[in-house]
């Protein structure tokens, strides 16, 4: 099996330490890219590794220097997983622009600074693999999440245009869209300023909302099985340029795309709103 070189973002907990884990276990190098920076880890029966590297994927200029590094240590990064992210709750009139557009820097500008700064160094070898984490709630709007499922839903059109200009140079797209996981992403919620005060009208609603949400959360997949699908992009020669990870949720896409709008809304609505 081809020893492959990875960078993935978001990798020191949840999604992206399983991932970067069970990569190395077959024997591939990644780079675990997150603000802290992480452990070194080795397998010697694969020959595969984990090399923390600290990066940040709002700042450009770090990215730049990780991408140079790899290229420098590895010559060649085969791909590059879009794993970093975070979540933010609040009534969309409880939340100033500014709290919205935290919710975008990271989980939209942050994968496409990285993307952006991958692409030349794939286009050159014609060859690479981009893969970004989005989630469910990209299809299925999830009230006082709509910032967090908009973002999502961006990400997933984004990918889908990426992978027309780019298969040309050989370049190959996959976007992983989970469910419900169980992850510390649950207790790193943010909640917007003005959804906390008792004058917001939206307060109970909201915290019932949330609060079934992360019920949801916490009886969700495994971080591991949702890794498994990253895995699986970059160890077999094609991607699924869509990938929705469980059953239960595969079913629950594709029942979305034939029911009636007024219909899905209001069973999202019944379940949190």
């Amino acid at each position: 099996m081809k020893q492959n070189i990875v960078l993935l973002t978001g990798a020191s907990a949840g999604i992206g330490k399983s991932a970067a884990e069970q990569l190395m276990n077959k024997g591939n190098i990644v780079y675990g890219a997150s603000r802290s920076g992480g452990e070194a880890k080795e397998n010697k029966e694969s020959g595969g590794k984990i090399i923390p590297v600290k990066m940040d994927v709002n700042d450009e200029d770090t990215i730049k220097k990780v991408i140079q590094q790899i290229i420098n240590e590895q010559g060649r990064i085969d791909a590059v997983v879009c794993n970093a992210g975070n979540g933010i709750a609040g009534s969309i009139e409880d939340t100033s622009i500014e709290e919205a557009k935290y919710q975008f820097e990271t989980n939209f500008f942050g994968v496409l600074k990285t993307i952006q700064a991958c692409l030349p160094v794939f286009r050159n070898q014609n060859y690479g693999k981009i893969i970004t984490v989005s989630s469910v709630a990209g299809i299925i709007p999830i009230p006082f999440q709509a910032f967090y499922s908009s973002v999502k839903a961006a990400l997933l059109i984004f990918m889908n245009a990426l992978a027309l200009e780019v298969k040309p140079y050989g370049i190959q797209c996959s976007t992983i869209l989970p469910g419900d996981t169980k992850t510390d992403f649950t207790s790193s919620r943010k909640y917007t300023k003005a959804s906390q005060t008792e004058n917001s009208v939206y307060l109970k609603k909201m915290k019932a909302s949330v609060s079934r949400m992360e019920k949801d959360e916490q009886n969700g997949m495994d971080p591991a099985d949702v890794a498994k699908a990253i895995v699986w992009q970059i160890t077999h020669k094609k991607v699924h340029t869509f990938y929705v990870t469980g059953i239960q949720y595969q079913i629950i896409y594709h029942l979305f795309n034939v029911l009636p709008t007024d219909f899905r809304l209001w069973v999202i609505g019944k379940l949190y709103a």
